[in-house]
């Protein structure tokens, strides 16, 4: 008499960790990230200051947290498809990111200015972002927290005049090229542009104003965006970003051009608001140039579902 075999049962083992419901993920991330703002105050009071005072230059530094957070609520079908489980390895990186912050503060004076602290700060939330909702959460939400660390702060005058000064001269000689393409007399001297009407000299400092530098720290932030959202590969996300740099300095040639142009009618306009709100009106070209850039961008490839789709339409 044969024996039919009997399948063995299959034990299934529970995986380690534990699941967070909402509530609880709620409550701590909120207890934690008070802690975050208490441990840190001076740094986020002086972020904020300054980009109060000074909101023509880092005033958008106040919008990349928002940002960040449309980021994560285009991802909340994922994100409430896994729960999240809390990885202790979070509590490793925050106690790095404190100790780099100690370090920023009571180590050598090179080390003290608000970017270096500003890393630290960044790696103590990404830390405390890891330790509530873990590694599965984290392969969306890691992108966030690099968005708000890089263009959420101040960049300070040590890092940024290496490239401000840089800046100031390829406007200055690009807007030398552009008067001159218009047939005015024009002189270049350093980073002062002087045109003449009937020869009488009409001067235009190419200062750090005039650099373009935060044109170009917006339009990075803006490509970085529209990259991450709205273009499927990464070589296409790529050259959108890279493309903002010439973009922006181009427009920022013009901006400088108008102001030599409207100096010729009266000084005032190269100086004050009236300069301001020039660079305030370039910025609607600018931003057009850069949406043309991106829709040539997204039409050189097309999926092989919209391929299918078209095929099917037509």
């Amino acid at each position: 008499m044969s024996t039919v075999p009997q399948s063995t049962p299959v034990v299934q083992t529970p995986s380690p960790g534990i699941d967070v419901g909402p509530r609880e993920l709620v409550v701590a991330g909120a207890i934690l990230l008070g802690l975050m703002v208490a441990v840190f105050w001076e740094w986020f009071r002086g972020q904020v200051e300054f980009a109060v005072a000074f909101p023509s230059d880092w005033g958008h530094t106040l919008i990349i947290p928002v940002i960040a957070g449309w980021f994560v609520w285009l991802r909340r079908e994922q994100l409430l498809a896994t729960p999240p489980r809390p990885a202790w390895s979070g509590l490793a990186v925050v106690l790095l990111g404190l100790a780099l912050y100690a370090i920023c503060i009571f180590g050598p004076a090179a080390l003290y200015h608000h970017n270096s602290r500003g890393f630290a700060v960044g790696v103590t939330l990404f830390g405390l972002v890891l330790l509530v909702t873990g590694w599965r959460w984290m392969r969306w939400l890691w992108f966030p927290i690099a968005y708000v660390v890089i263009f959420g702060q101040t960049v300070s005058e040590r890092f940024i005049s290496i490239v401000t000064y840089r800046l100031q001269d390829l406007s200055a000689r690009g807007a030398y090229l552009l008067l001159g393409l218009f047939g005015l007399d024009v002189d270049l001297t350093g980073n002062v542009l002087t045109v003449y009407e009937n020869g009488e000299p009409h001067q235009l400092n190419v200062a750090e104003a005039c650099s373009g530098m935060r044109m170009l720290v917006a339009f990075l932030a803006l490509g970085v965006a529209m990259a991450y959202v709205t273009l499927p590969t990464l070589w296409q996300r790529v050259a959108l970003v890279a493309l903002g740099v010439p973009v922006a300095i181009f427009v920022n040639m013009l901006r400088v051009t108008t102001l030599g142009i409207l100096g010729m009618i009266d000084t005032e306009f190269t100086a004050g608001e009236f300069h301001h709100f020039i660079g305030l009106i370039w910025l609607v070209p600018a931003f057009l140039l850069y949406m043309l850039i991106l829709w040539v961008l997204s039409n050189l490839v097309v999926r092989p579902g919209e391929a299918k789709e078209a095929k099917h339409a037509g």
